[in-house]
């Protein structure tokens, strides 16, 4: 991974979009902390077995969304 300040983004913005490219990400960095990061654009499609994955680890649900939200904005029922 490239580490470089806001001012050399600036002079080697063409540069860092080779390297990001090319694969390597980029930090840039304001006052030594990071600001941003530039990374390879990733299609969608090569995301769905990540996505699969965090699927069938989440528990199944017993409720359906509008149950939970109706249940969180109308609190216990007495």
């Amino acid at each position: 991974m490239v580490q470089v300040t806001v001012a050399q983004a600036k002079a080697q913005l063409s540069s860092l979009l080779d390297a990001v490219e090319a694969g390597q990400a980029v930090v840039i960095t304001r006052r030594g902390k990071p600001i941003a990061e530039l990374v390879p654009r990733c299609s969608i499609r090569n995301l769905l077995p990540q996505l699969e994955t965090l699927r069938s680890s989440l528990p199944e649900q017993l409720s359906s969304g509008v149950e939970t939200i109706r249940a969180m904005r109308d609190g216990p029922r007495a």
